[in-house]
């Protein structure tokens, strides 16, 4: 071969080998290298980080790119949502953090050229010195009637309800609007507008594990409770006509003569709840404000109706003439009954086996008020507007 036509073919090979810088060579430095990104990535509270406060401390940030990916999660591999800003400068979690955990994050930011920079971290939140609980009404796994109320009473007073609030979550299927409502500043309650409607599925889940309910007070409860509304029953006392009506699911089943408050202790009026059901129990005056007008300790057939004592219930004492014809307790609503209770056939026993907590027992035409709403799961009484309101 001539040196001119090699000359020639060198010439060819140099153009197509490219020392000249190519597509290819975008993002590389001179030396045909990867070049580093350009986005920086930042993780608040720093790698190895102890006694992290658990709302407010997580932060991702990223400069010179925008945040593609954040991965946190805790020692149990459980996964905490956030959400990353939309110009991709920022994420933050949507929830707060446990208390007493170790957590992982794993973020990836990209610069203009689409460049990765990829960072980790992890650290500990605190260790609560003082921590509270909140005691659930009803019991998980139970069968309820239509207005039951989830009734949460916390064993500290809070001074944060809308940081407890956020962290319990009440639903429903079918699905109805559901809304909390504060008595107080340790309990909280939460229903629908109206009595829930038969065979619903209630969820409540709790995530106060973490929670500052008030300063230096953290919750350590993450627990989901289940219940189903069953049957819907409905009774409504008349105390002028001395007779409740009960209907399950809008038919009526039976009307049965009563007594109710007397002159001078009348019973409430308003829409009362079933909250607790005794076969036999002791009533004594002395514990609600009546001295020692009686004493009474085997109470057949008691179903509570407000805290501040007033029950549904079987009466053996009295004549059975008095049942339809005289309003002679003390409050309460006194249903015929034989002492000892039992399966005994008479109206107190048979209402005692056809009602469930939560049934709702409507009390009209006393002459007393209306039942306050936190005297007993009776939340009932107020408005939807009412209930809804900010307090």
């Amino acid at each position: 071969m001539s040196a001119l036509l090699l000359g020639a073919l060198l010439v060819v090979v140099t153009a197509c080998g490219g020392g000249g810088g190519s597509d290819d060579d975008k993002g590389r430095d001179g030396n045909g290298d990867q070049k580093a990104s350009e986005a920086v990535v930042a993780i608040l509270p720093k790698d190895g980080a102890a006694d992290v406060a658990t709302d407010g401390a997580l932060k991702v940030t990223a400069e010179k790119g925008k945040l593609s990916s954040v991965k946190v999660a805790d020692d149990k591999g459980r996964a905490i949502d956030g959400k990353i800003s939309p110009d991709g400068s920022s994420w933050i979690p949507e929830e707060h953090l446990g208390a007493a955990t170790k957590y992982t994050v794993d973020a990836v930011a990209k610069d203009s050229d689409g460049r990765e920079s990829a960072k980790h971290a992890s650290f500990t939140t605190l260790v609560p010195k003082n921590t509270f609980v909140g005691y659930f009404t009803p019991e998980d796994g139970s069968v309820v009637g239509v207005g039951m109320p989830v009734s949460l009473k916390f064993s500290r007073g809070i001074t944060d309800p809308k940081a407890v609030e956020r962290a319990v979550k009440v639903t429903a299927s079918p699905s109805v609007p559901i809304e909390g409502h504060w008595f107080g500043n340790d309990r909280l309650d939460f229903r629908p507008e109206k009595y829930w409607a038969a065979g619903t599925k209630v969820t409540l889940e709790l995530n106060l594990d973490g929670v500052e309910g008030r300063p230096g007070v953290y919750g350590k409860q993450s627990k989901t409770v289940k219940f189903t509304v069953g049957r819907s029953q409905v009774s409504v006392v008349d105390a002028k006509a001395k007779t409740m009506t009960v209907k399950r699911d809008g038919k009526t089943l039976k009307t049965i003569p009563i007594t109710s408050g007397a002159p001078g202790t009348e019973t409430y009026n308003g829409q009362m709840v079933i909250s607790e059901k005794f076969p036999v129990t002791r009533m004594n005056g002395e514990t609600v404000g009546f001295g020692g007008e009686y004493d009474i300790k085997d109470v057949p057939h008691a179903m509570r109706l407000s805290t501040s004592g007033t029950f549904i219930h079987g009466n053996y004492w009295a004549a059975p003439s008095t049942f339809g014809s005289v309003n002679a307790s003390h409050g309460c609503v006194g249903l015929r009954d034989l002492r000892g209770g039992g399966n005994n056939g008479t109206p107190g026993a048979w209402f005692f086996k056809e009602s469930i907590l939560g049934d709702v027992v409507v009390v009209k035409n006393s002459n007393d008020s209306t039942i306050q709403p936190e005297n007993g799961l009776n939340g009932w009484n107020m408005s939807w507007e009412q209930w809804k309101a900010d307090q």
